[in-house]
């Protein structure tokens, strides 16, 4: 008898298709966002879940999924499981790290560009038929070629976005919560510096760090005001780790003079005060949404949960002692 599984979210056909041929599938490609209620009753007589990081899977919901052996996030990050949970009950927990580097540090780089030359704001002023003809001194940005930058997480997606810097001619400093290796800084051209002194000296901060207890509201106020008034914020990795309302401050009293985020607390109900700046390039959380990346990402989290419903090890297992307490 083949494994029973949820697939919580639209995927794509060939997805379905390679989970059919291994698991009795029940698939959600109307995307109606499952509320916990729905998915603990949709969980309850099945072997595995393929889910989003807008799932929770907790410890109170994993109380009624008796038969679940396997949990399979779409995302690297992976702060909606319980990890401590799936292991005590021995549930093999994976996401997908690897397929969505690159993607992920373009739109770094494009909030990046964005807030440094103010696209987005001058797009909407284009728009709204206010260009009326060429001055020296209408709004000007920012250059990011020469400047530094300063990246928190130096991981794979960091590493991707200092090795692009090398174009921008850029100086970039990185801080970790361990200094990387030496060819690790080779080939990224990054020198590592404490927290305090990669806020002091960079002119663009990108954070690229997993939300944690550990990281949530890494940067506050006391952060930002250690950065340059002329500094620019990225945060393409999750929400949380800026304290939203500290940053909607600093960008209205000047303490920053701007900022470019792909993720937010409490999203998709962003803070109302980020509407009311021009200064900050706003984005849904797309990081790894390119085509390829995604279907990528899709039949990775599929090939994870195939293997650990069939005998096999997980090729991106988060938590190994899981195995061992499988009941």
């Amino acid at each position: 008898m083949k494994p029973r599984i949820l697939v919580t979210r639209e995927v794509f056909d060939e997805t379905l298709e390679f989970l059919g041929q291994h698991c009795e599938v029940e698939s959600n490609q109307p995307d109606v966002a499952f509320d916990s209620e729905i998915l603990a009753r949709k969980l309850a007589d099945r072997d595995g879940v393929m889910c989003a990081l807008t799932d929770r899977i907790d410890g109170k919901l994993l109380e009624g999924c008796p038969k679940l052996k396997a949990v399979a996030n779409i995302a690297v990050g992976y702060n909606n499981i319980d990890l401590a949970a799936c292991t005590a009950r021995g549930i093999m927990a994976t996401n997908t790290p690897g397929v969505l580097d690159d993607s992920t540090a373009d739109l770094a780089w494009a909030l990046m560009l964005g807030a440094a030359r103010r696209i987005t704001e001058l797009e909407r002023r284009v728009r709204g038929g206010e260009w009326k003809g060429w001055r020296l001194k209408q709004w000007l940005g920012i250059d990011v070629h020469h400047a530094t930058l300063g990246i928190f997480g130096m991981g794979r997606i960091g590493q991707a976005i200092a090795r692009r810097a090398a174009g921008f001619e850029m100086k970039v400093l990185y801080h970790n919560r361990k200094r990387s290796a030496p060819d690790v800084e080779r080939r990224c051209n990054a020198a590592y510096a404490t927290k305090e002194d990669l806020l002091r000296q960079s002119d663009f901060v990108v954070l690229q760090v997993p939300y944690s207890p550990e990281t949530h509201h890494l940067i506050g106020a006391r952060e930002l005001k250690l950065m340059k008034p002329t500094a620019i914020l990225v945060n393409s990795t999750r929400g949380g780790v800026v304290d939203d309302a500290a940053l909607i401050a600093a960008l209205k009293d000047g303490t920053l003079r701007a900022a470019g985020l792909d993720v937010f607390e409490n999203e998709p109900g962003l803070n109302p005060g980020f509407l009311q700046l021009d200064n900050v390039v706003l984005m849904p959380h797309i990081g790894s949404s390119t085509e390829a990346t995604r279907r990528a990402m899709a039949m990775t989290a599929a090939k994870n949960l195939v293997a650990a419903l069939t005998g096999g090890t997980p090729p991106n297992l988060l938590n190994p002692d899981a195995v061992g307490n499988r009941r």
